[in-house]
């Protein structure tokens, strides 16, 4: 015939969602259920092993993941800090990344941040160098931030960091740039587009918000099991821990003092879930009213 029986639609090893998913899993029948392989890691990590078939089942395989660093020489680094510091492990980006270049028509997708902060300071992701590598540069190839693509597969250094660079937050092209022509990499006369210098969160917000306003772009667009009050809180948390480091404290409006000094009822949800709504020490109390006004600085009450 001209249909495959038992035929899969995907191989995995495992899956990881929110309580929806697991539920629309449940769900399935039979037959859809029997379209799902799950199998061992080493199958569905490696090429090696049936390659042939594997080779056919994997044409234009697409393997996305993340970093948390790249060089202007487009080394990554994904499971661990400079400083020797392991965050994870590596898992398997590293034989996804190499299957990509041992695929006729395979590309491998790196998704990192263009900046982080770190004790009260801003940080660029994307460095000069960095002295820890997962993904080395002789595997460079596509690597995505929030301003754009790069494309760096068969590229030249320079055209590299060229391409690194229009990606890079704004704040930081110029220095990065300078180290590139300091070492050679980068023509003397090369200036980065006027396209890519306005590379700021000011403008994605800007670009973002129309949309946002039709109900695109979702803070969780796969779902989450997180209740609305636990999404306000992990904001408004966030906010409270960026305004306790002494370069981002400003003096609290107005209208934000007058909510800590009386509590608004539409608080009291957050509060709650907080186990702060009945607070008795003084400690109880003080958090209570840098919870309230962490709550305010967002315009969640």
């Amino acid at each position: 015939g001209t249909r495959l029986k038992g035929g899969h639609i995907i191989h995995a090893c495992f899956f990881l969602g929110p309580r929806k998913f697991y539920e629309t899993l449940r769900k399935m029948d039979a037959s859809e259920r029997e379209q799902i392989c799950m199998t061992g890691i080493s199958y569905v990590n490696e090429l090696y092993g049936e390659e042939g078939l594997k080779r056919l089942q994997r044409k234009a395989a697409r393997f996305v993941n993340t970093g948390l660093v790249v060089t202007l020489a487009g080394a990554v680094a994904s499971d661990g800090l400079e400083d020797g510091r392991v965050l994870s492990g590596v898992g398997g980006q590293y034989n996804f990344v190499a299957m990509a270049h041992a695929l006729e028509d395979g590309r491998s997708v790196l998704m990192i941040r263009s900046t982080k902060e770190e004790d009260g300071r801003l940080h660029s992701n994307i460095r000069w160098s960095y002295g820890h590598v997962t993904i080395p540069r002789h595997l460079r190839d596509i690597v995505v931030t929030e301003y754009g693509i790069a494309d760096l597969r068969g590229r030249s250094d320079a055209e590299v960091v060229a391409a690194l660079l229009e990606i890079a937050d704004s704040r930081f092209q110029d220095e990065l740039l300078k180290q590139a022509k300091r070492a050679g990499k980068i023509g003397e006369d090369y200036r980065i587009p006027d396209r890519a210098r306005n590379n700021r969160p000011e403008r994605l917000e800007e670009m973002l918000a129309r949309y946002r306003g039709r109900g695109l772009f979702p803070a969780f667009p796969f779902g989450t099991d997180l209740t609305e009050e636990e999404v306000v809180l992990k904001k408004a948390l966030l906010a409270l821990k960026q305004m306790t480091q002494w370069k981002k404290l400003r003096l609290p409006r107005l209208t934000e003092i007058r909510k800590t000094i009386a509590v608004p009822d539409h608080a009291r949800p957050y509060l709650e879930r907080m186990a702060l709504s009945r607070a008795q020490t003084f400690k109880e109390r003080l958090l209570q009213k840098a919870l309230v006004y962490a709550l305010a600085s967002v315009d969640a009450i």
